[in-house]
Formats: C-alpha cells, structure tokens, sequence
C-alpha cells in the first residue's frame, strides 16, 4: 500500500500529516466498509454462488459552494459512490476484483466533482482473512462521457436453420456487408443431438456451446460472418461495418438478471435489448423472407 493511499483509508491523524497546507488540500468524501454480496470470481467454485465483498472509496474532490449552499446538488452525493458500486455490480458478472475496481473509479470520476478516486474491495469469504485490492486513479482533463450503451440504427437478425443452405444466403450477406447500418446476426442450435445432463447448470452450458459451434459452422460458410462473444467484440463490430454472429455463453453466463434457459428467440430478442438495438427480425428460408427485411 502506498502512503497516499494508507493515507487515504486510514485514520484522519495520518491523513493530516501527509497533507499539504490545509488551504490547499482537496476535500474528501468516502464510504466505508460498505458490504454487498454478489456472485464474482474467476474460479469455477466462485460460480452460481455468491460472497460478501467490502468496499471503501475515497473521493478527493474539487473546491465547491456546497457548504455554503447546503445543496446536494452543489457537491458529490455519497450516493453517487454507493450506485457506482451498484451500477457496475449490475452490468456483468466479473471474474476480477481489479476490473470491479478500474470501472467503479471510471465511473465516479464520470462525476463533474472528483479529482482522484481510492477504491478497496475485499473479499471476505475466501479464506481465513480478507482478500483484496485497492487502486487510485486520478481524472485525467474533463469528466469521462460515458457510453450510453446504445448503438445507433443497429439490426439484430435470429437466422433458422435452413437460411445456411439458402441459394439466397449469399446475396442476403452482400445486402448486409454494403450497408452502413450496424448488424449482430443471431443463431440456435443445429438439429443433430448433442449430450444431456441431469444437472440443470450443466446442460445450460452444453445447451449455449451447441449455438456457438452453429455460429462457427456459419462462419465457416461465409468468413464475412466473425464469431464474436464479448461486449468489446460487439462493439468493436458495430463500429467497423462487420457482420457479427454471437457466441452467447460469456455474456449470458456473466449477466446479471440475464435471461433463463437457452431459447435462442429470448436470448437475441435479450442481445438486442441489451444492445439498444433498433429492429430485430426472424430470418427464415425463402428469397421472399431475405427480400423483405428492414
């Protein structure tokens, strides 16, 4: 730990030593030992399970009127720490507590009001004492816009089975490659029998990896069609004109409150939700069908 940050997380006497003039010191604004309990880690027995994390922030922050105003408006809310801590608790299931970390501080530096952000996160039920990391960022220029997750005029397509050996596959692909929209294209699984297992968990796991090796099978057939499974894949998609073809497992298996089960219309009407997209559509076999898309 360095000494800014035992500084920072410890007690208000140390702090005062470490400190320049008190009239040129930053205020601070923290949330301790703040505990949530949630499922994260990076080991198979850390999965559908959850453990209590304790997190401490320190935010220095920039000279305001607040304590003369005596408006929350005016200052950075102790809320705004704590729904940081929620709202990246709630994107995704992480495997990290170094990722947990770098977003939370990302996100309250997002705040017109901070300077420099410290963030702990513990670990408190993984062995005899506590696990943990703690990290100190500091706003580089003007608060971070952040993106608002929403993909401007992107298409979400579920392709059925008998689209692959569609004559018409091909000239569907060339409409979607010549087009500036953005598309992610959706696929079950393929109609041949693959393992069942009596553990439910199990066999979602086979059940999602029989509609990733169909996404394989169709880029194998076009390699203009790019197997992607991250959140960075996809985006990176949307952004370069590339026709995307999902690989559900990472996100679905790390959503949080994502959809059950392994219904390959609920989790691309879910994908396009997620995604923000703007339409989304059942692709079946007949030129008719691929003529008439959006």
């Amino acid at each position: 730990m360095t000494d800014e940050t035992a500084a920072a997380f410890g007690p208000l006497d140390r702090r005062a030593e470490s400190q320049p003039d008190p009239p040129t010191a930053p205020d601070r604004i923290s949330v301790r030992d703040h505990v949530v309990e949630v499922e994260i880690g990076a080991f198979q027995s850390e999965r559908d399970t959850t453990q209590r994390l304790s997190f401490s922030v320190v935010a220095e922050v920039a000279p305001s009127d607040g304590a003369q105003t005596d408006d929350v408006d005016d200052i950075l809310s102790y809320d705004a720490i704590t729904e940081a801590i929620t709202a990246e608790l709630a994107a995704e299931r992480l495997n990290l507590l170094e990722t947990l970390a770098e977003r939370i501080a990302e996100r309250i530096l997002a705040e017109p009001q901070p300077l420099r952000v410290f963030v702990r996160i513990e670990k408190l039920d993984r062995g005899p004492g506590k696990l943990g990391v703690e990290i100190m960022r500091v706003r580089d220029g003007l608060p971070v816009q952040r993106d608002t997750g929403t993909a401007p005029d992107l298409q979400v397509f579920l392709l059925e089975n008998d689209v692959f050996t569609d004559p018409e596959l091909p000239r569907f692909l060339d409409r979607l490659d010549n087009d500036p929209r953005a598309f992610v294209l959706c696929v079950g699984p393929a109609h041949i029998r693959c393992p069942q297992a009596t553990d439910a968990m199990a066999q979602r796991h086979i059940d999602l990896l029989e509609i990733e090796q169909n996404a394989w099978r169709l880029s194998a057939i076009d390699p203009r069609c790019v197997v992607v499974g991250t959140r960075t894949e996809l985006d990176w998609g949307m952004k370069n004109n590339q026709i995307s073809v999902w690989a559900p497992s990472k996100l679905v298996l790390d959503a949080v409150g994502g959809p059950g089960g392994s219904d390959p219309q609920v989790l691309a009407r879910w994908l396009a939700e997620d995604l923000g997209a703007q339409g989304f559509a059942v692709v079946g076999q007949g030129a008719y069908v691929l003529k008439d898309l959006p």
